[in-house]
């Protein structure tokens, strides 16, 4: 895909959340340049590296994952010599994205107010836990954190029973969406303005935006949503349901779903004229939700699939991984690649979401080697002679 082929991005995020916001934009074309110390680079190269199950040649899931199509190049940024690099190279960027902590960037040398003075035109994104400004912006955060702040995890689980967690990490995976959003608007802005901007990303922020509807119904009543497990808080039955080989989902919103499912079931008690209409419905859920359980727990959950899909009834099945990443729909839509790797071998990973009908095919770049593009990226974008790119290599400037 080479929709943001004529974008550079200085990539200086590590873990998970900014990892995952350049990912994107990598995935869309963009020019992804990791800057990462020298020594052991940035911090997923480690995670998993020497496990035997989830790692290649010494390279872990999280970085063969989130490194995809980028670039990595060794600069010292804590050396003069190597800052004065960074800022050369920052005015042939475009982006400069980090996730450290508030402030760092500022002590570092390396936040808005500083690079603009290098390049007016630049756009720089931070993704922290709380966001750059307030009383708590200084306050340490992970997934897990960013999660129970937002408030989502109170919603999360069975009624009267501890809170949950969502299963995938959506603290971080949200800052990186929502950083991905901001930065292709300030690109667009900059088409218009001539000059770059700031953006500020918290995960707080983040997942509070994703409350949305239901945080629209709390501020209007002072109600807070109950925990209510797989079911819903309006529509019954909608929620999961066992069968005799693996668990179904069964969602039906509003009367006219319901009537078909009862009449499929065929249950007179089910059929009954007083489930016609959602409060009744409501006001005797367990009643309702118990005796489809019955029913479908007579045969298997494929079994009930052909029969719900005849009569149009929403449903589905829950799938584990095997069956999520082998779904005809999701193999159809390329939602698992093949990534090439540095030995000539691929890994299975899923692919990328935005499907553009004009960027062209799909393709992948190994995830890279630490400091792999050093020497091309500063030839390239600095035209750096090879003597000088050694001498700055023999100083410890770069690696």
């Amino acid at each position: 895909m080479n929709t943001l082929s004529d974008v550079t991005i200085l990539d200086l995020t590590h873990m998970l959340s900014g990892p995952y916001g350049s990912q994107l934009l990598a995935d869309m074309g963009a020019n992804c340049i990791k800057v990462e110390p020298p020594g052991n680079g940035e911090g997923t190269r480690k995670l998993l590296a020497n496990d035997d199950m989830y790692s290649i040649e010494g390279v872990g899931a999280y970085f063969l994952t989130l490194s995809r199509n980028k670039k990595s190049i060794c600069i010292d940024l804590k050396n003069s010599e190597g800052l004065a690099l960074f800022y050369e190279l920052v005015k042939h960027a475009d982006v400069v994205i980090n996730n450290f902590g508030e402030g760092v960037p500022k002590r570092l040398g390396i936040d808005y107010a500083t690079l603009k003075q290098h390049n007016p035109n630049i756009i720089t994104c931070s993704i922290t836990g709380f966001g750059e400004t307030g009383p708590e912006r200084n306050r340490a955060a992970f997934d897990l954190v960013a999660q129970g702040m937002g408030g989502g995890i109170s919603t999360t689980g069975e009624e009267g029973a501890p809170p949950l967690r969502a299963g995938i990490p959506i603290g971080d995976l949200g800052g990186g969406m929502f950083a991905t959003m901001g930065i292709l608007a300030a690109l667009h802005a900059r088409n218009t303005s001539g000059s770059g901007q700031h953006i500020d990303i918290s995960m707080q922020d983040c997942q509070v935006s994703m409350l949305n509807y239901m945080a629209t119904m709390y501020l209007m009543s002072g109600v807070q949503p109950p925990a209510v497990g797989n079911s819903h808080f309006v529509h019954v039955p909608y929620g999961t349901f066992k069968t005799q080989s693996r668990y179904l989902i069964v969602a039906c919103m509003g009367d006219a779903f319901y009537q078909k499912l009862a009449i499929m079931l065929d249950d007179p008690e089910l059929k009954d004229e007083k489930f016609a209409t959602q409060p009744m419905r409501w006001e005797h859920r367990h009643f309702i939700n118990e005796r489809v359980q019955q029913h479908f727990e007579k045969q298997s959950c494929e079994y009930w699939l052909e029969q719900l899909k005849e009569h149009r009834i929403p449903a589905a099945p829950v799938n584990d991984f095997e069956h999520a990443l082998s779904d005809p729909q999701v193999v159809h839509r390329q939602m698992v690649v093949d990534v090439p790797l540095q030995n000539g071998q691929t890994v299975k990973q899923p692919g990328n979401p935005i499907k553009l009908s004009g960027a062209g095919e799909q393709t992948f770049t190994p995830p890279p080697t630490l400091g792999q593009h050093t020497g091309e990226v500063l030839q390239q974008l600095l035209n750096l002679s090879p003597l000088k790119i050694k001498e700055l290599k023999e100083n410890g400037v770069i690696a």
